[in-house]
């Protein structure tokens, strides 16, 4: 359902195959993941768990199609939160 490709250190490109199939390029930096993740899961896992966070809330049509991990927080306040309580 969720496939990750890595284009480089912070930029990934996620494939979505559910009720139609579509593409993002998301954007990671090292202190972003750090912040969230304080280093116990990879920059991949915290993509394809931000994803998972996301489909619960919204089609993957509605995603953006490009977007830096950080905005997610903008349109829902408990991200960093329910991330930080699934790796711990």
């Amino acid at each position: 359902m969720i496939s990750i490709k890595i284009i480089d250190k912070d930029s990934f490109n996620v494939t979505i195959d559910k009720d139609s199939k579509t593409e993002h390029i998301v954007s990671l930096n090292d202190q972003l993941h750090q912040d969230i993740t304080n280093g116990k899961i990879t920059k991949t896992d915290l993509v394809a768990e931000s994803f998972k966070f996301l489909l619960k809330r919204e089609s993957n049509q509605s995603i953006l199609k490009k977007f830096d991990l950080k905005v997610i927080n903008q349109y829902f306040p408990e991200y960093i939160d329910e991330i930080k309580k699934i790796i711990l």
